[in-house]
């Protein structure tokens, strides 16, 4: 048996708790679901702790036609929109480490693929309904009462698209071995982070139990890397935007994304423009204000050079949330290549490529579309 800790009672008197394995795998991925805070936030980020909210326990690839057969034993999100992807094991041996950190770098490059944006959200509600909870409460919960939903999803798409993911590897006891391939990783991985998380259970004769976690990964050069690249962080704005766009997607698409931006801007006051933030990624919210209710978010525009929408944002507000006016909505934007459901309220994010636009007339036909949208909202 392992050495202790010690505990000191209120009456003085000192109690050894002694290092106990867990009876299964199964019980140290229940403690997680059970207990998020074991993932040790305020040991993987120091300034800013990381919080958690879980979209899925045993997370599998949403594509059913995929060859690969596993599936993640936790999958969550941080407050940043940063998905995080946790492999549970108990002291895993030389066979099953390597196993396991092969597989988890598969969940890495292909997380976008296995787990598109639409896939992490019905997997989050399905999550929450399974646990008796309303998913906006949970949300609600996680980020406060202001926090915009849809532009988290969007985030979320951002990290997935930039690779910014985490790797977290849980078990009992973290070899010397697992320690330095982890420190390896998470020092030549960039924008994933590779993290061990050791979890150790001490009990006492009479039932007490102490859980311990600690974060093993972060040397001082990755937290150099991280944090350089954390420091490069802004928020975009219109030299910014324009300036890389045009050295990622070229002349054309920039010209197609000003002319866009310049028709919000053109909006105003009733339409307001809001930046994004991100390492690689980024670019502008256009949305409608309204007075007692979240605002109109009515498209947003990234450096991937898309125009994107959120079909859930729409019709879960009047006036669209009415049959009669999402259908004509639905066809408004269809004319214009951007595919809403047939129900009102479904989660998903059509968008259009730019590239799409270089005809003059088409681009016109979008703005006309978005006129059209402000005035049957303005109706209300």
């Amino acid at each position: 048996m392992a050495g202790g800790i010690y505990l000191i009672q209120d009456d003085d008197r000192l109690v050894e708790m002694m290092e106990q394995p867990y009876d299964s795998e199964d019980q140290l991925q229940e403690l997680l679901v059970t207990y998020p805070n074991l993932i040790a936030g305020d040991q993987i980020d120091r300034a800013t702790a990381r919080r958690w909210l879980l979209i899925s326990r045993e997370a599998a690839p949403s594509d059913e036609e995929t060859a690969v057969q596993w599936s993640l034993d936790h999958l969550f999100l941080d407050q940043n929109a940063v998905p995080t992807l946790v492999d549970v094991r108990r002291t895993p041996n030389a066979e099953l480490r390597q196993k396991v950190l092969g597989q988890s770098i598969d969940y890495a490059a292909n997380a976008l693929v296995y787990w598109p944006v639409d896939s992490i959200i019905a997997l989050f509600e399905a999550n929450c309904r399974d646990r008796g909870r309303d998913p906006e409460q949970i949300f609600e919960e996680f980020l406060g009462a202001n926090a915009n939903e849809d532009l988290f999803w969007q985030k979320v798409k951002t990290n997935l698209q930039a690779g910014k993911v985490r790797l977290v590897f849980v078990a009992d006891e973290i070899s010397a071995e697992m320690r330095r391939v982890v420190e390896f990783l998470n020092e030549q991985m960039d924008p994933v982070e590779v993290f061990a998380l050791e979890i150790k259970q001490y009990v006492s004769e009479d039932g007490l139990k102490t859980l311990v976690p600690r974060v093993i990964g972060q040397t001082a050069e990755a937290q150099q890397k991280k944090s350089s690249a954390t420091r490069e962080r802004r928020r975009w704005d219109e030299s910014s935007f324009f300036a890389e766009i045009k050295a990622r997607r070229g002349a054309d698409e920039a010209q197609m994304a000003k002319a866009i931006y310049l028709w919000a801007k053109s909006q105003e006051p009733e339409v307001q423009i809001q930046w994004g933030t991100g390492d690689a990624y980024g670019g502008f919210a256009a949305q409608l204000p309204q007075k007692g209710r979240k605002p109109y978010q009515l498209f947003t525009v990234d450096i991937a050079g898309r125009m994107e929408i959120s079909a859930d944002n729409y019709g879960s507000q009047p006036p669209f949330n009415a049959e009669q006016n999402w259908l004509e909505l639905r066809s408004k934007l269809s004319a214009i290549g951007l595919s809403l459901p047939i129900e009102p309220g479904e989660r998903r994010s059509p968008s259009l490529a730019l590239f799409t636009l270089q005809d003059e007339s088409g681009l016109k036909q979008v703005m006309e579309t978005f006129d059209w949208v402000i005035e049957q909202i303005k109706t209300l």
